[in-house]
Formats: C-alpha cells, structure tokens, sequence
C-alpha cells in the first residue's frame, strides 16, 4: 500500500468514490464531493502542500480510496484528518487502517504536526471502531452538533498526539 497526493487525473476515480452509496451517507452533509470541488481541493492543496492535502490510497497499483487533511492551527501545529473512502472491492481488509497509520507517521514525524484530530457521527459506528484501531482516543462528543436528514446528530472527537506514536512511521505521501 501506498499513500500518495491526488492529482487532476484522479478527479473521475475521487468523485465517483465519494458519491458511492455506501460512502456518501458517512462524508460531512455539507461536504461538496463534485468533480469541480475536487479539482479546486486538489489545486489549492498543491499550492501549499504541507498545509493539507488530498491523497489517494494505493493497492498494488490500484486505486482504492482516498483520504484527506488539513492544517487547522499552524502555531499548535494541529491538523484535521477526513475524507476517508474505501472502494467497495477492496472494503474487509483493513486497508483504511494501515491509511490512516501511514498518514499519522508522515504528519507527525515528517511534517512536525503535534496532534491529528478527526470527528465521526455518532451513527457512523463502524468509523468510531476504526478511528481507535489507528490509534485515536475518544475525546468527547459533540452533542446534537449537525443537521442530518431533519434530525439533529452527535459528532464524536478523536485526537492522537506526538506521544501517542511510539516510534515513527514509514509515510509515502
């Protein structure tokens, strides 16, 4: 696996991605996952690319999904993760957890960040379980904090610090 920046040629494969069935009910409601977004995201984050980034998760030369961050505080070096996706043929194997270490490592020991943070619905159970797979501590909730489908929903915070990670990472992005 593999870890490595979106390009243009990636937009088809990310907005395709992300408007899955499966996926889209799990990505932020006021998320744009359009192929024009997604070609703005890419062209911005490519202007200053240790302040977010894009990237496209890697198989064997395959793409299989997708996952994304962003700088949310440059002097506490704070950094929001999101965007995670997984093709449905290659969902069961673990793949977005092994992602999400890589990412931790290349942020964390490659980039400087101090914290990674991340947030779930509270009904998406299946991305609270992964989030603490990769190693990220339930911190709190957000009550009732989004709007979704006329009900108001919870979001579930995660963080992971500098000391969570025990030795660094080998990264690819």
């Amino acid at each position: 696996m593999r870890l490595r920046r979106a390009t243009l040629a990636d937009v088809d494969f990310l907005a395709e991605l992300y408007a899955d069935e499966d996926v889209r009910p799990w990505l932020a409601a006021a998320g744009r996952y359009d192929v024009d977004d997604l070609r703005a995201r890419i062209e911005r984050f490519d202007s200053e690319p240790e302040a977010a980034g894009l990237l496209v998760i890697e198989v064997d030369g395959e793409r299989a999904g997708a996952m994304a961050w962003e700088r949310v505080n440059e002097r506490s070096r704070i950094a929001h993760l999101g965007g995670l996706a997984i093709q449905p043929d290659f969902r069961g194997r673990r793949l977005a957890d092994e992602a999400a270490r890589l990412l931790q490592g290349h942020l964390v020991h490659e980039l400087g960040f101090h914290r990674l943070e991340l947030e779930v619905y509270a009904f998406n159970e299946r991305g609270q379980r992964h989030a603490e797979r990769a190693g990220f501590v339930r911190e709190g909730v957000k009550r009732k904090a989004y709007l979704r489908d006329g009900e108001w929903v919870d979001g579930m915070l995660y963080g992971l610090i500098e000391d969570d990670l025990s030795e660094p990472r080998a990264s690819s992005p």
